[in-house]
């Protein structure tokens, strides 16, 4: 008679995972890590652009001739169009991070595809440039979310290791969680803007991404992009 239960409870459990768990397959195929063996990886940061944080962080990349994947979002996008335009023009991989930056497991078909949509129009608006990948905010995905980026022409990005940026540990803290999850074929997600807060403080992450670089490159590492090596 525990058997129902039982089977309830994994059902409920893997429905989670596949929702809430940014890599999981169940809901559709998730780059999860670049696919190489050298010691490649790739910086990634979500939630831009920022006026504060956004141009320091493409100023350190740029002296060091790195290049990185920027998640933007729609509303700021249309926001500061001339960030986005930089960051396609500095040779950096431009993808979609949707335009509300709302959770969308719980959010209905039409919602999801209207908020990629939106996001992918400003994001083409602003650089000409229509991304190639997605990530859901949070990484929080429904059975129909990786379906629609697909039919976007969109394949849906998730991350090796996040360093919590976001919850403004310190400079030192940020750059130290990054180098420590550098790895062959790594995709590690900063970020340079706040999803919630247009002006919000990303500039610990910025200040972070010079040590960031240098130290994993000392550390025998290069960066790619998703677009080049995906």
């Amino acid at each position: 008679m525990i058997v129902a239960p039982a089977l309830g409870a994994a059902v409920i459990g893997a429905l989670a995972h596949g929702a809430l768990y940014p890599n999981s397959p169940l809901f559709g195929r998730v780059i999860a890590h670049v696919r190489t063996d050298e010691p490649l990886l790739a910086l990634t940061f979500d939630d831009g652009p920022n006026p504060e944080a956004t141009p320091a962080i493409l100023d350190a990349l740029g002296t060091r001739g790195i290049r990185a994947s920027f998640f933007i979002l729609g509303r700021h996008a249309q926001r500061w169009p001339d960030l986005v335009r930089r960051i396609a023009n500095e040779g950096h991989c431009v993808c979609n991070h949707g335009y509300h930056h709302r959770k969308l497991h719980l959010k209905s078909p039409s919602y999801v595809r209207n908020d990629l949509e939106l996001g992918t129009r400003a994001i083409v608006d602003a650089s000409g440039v229509r991304p190639r990948f997605f990530r859901a905010p949070h990484g929080f995905r429904s059975p129909w979310v990786t379906r629609i980026a697909r039919s976007l022409g969109q394949r849906t990005v998730g991350w090796s290791r996040g360093v919590w940026d976001s919850a403004l540990p310190g400079v030192d803290v940020i750059a130290d969680r990054t180098v420590r999850a550098a790895k062959p074929g790594a995709i590690l997600l900063l970020h340079d803007g706040d999803g919630y807060d247009p002006l919000g403080d990303r500039t610990q992450t910025a200040r972070a991404v010079p040590l960031i670089a240098d130290r994993i490159r000392k550390a025998g590492y290069d960066f790619v992009t998703l677009e080049t090596a995906a």
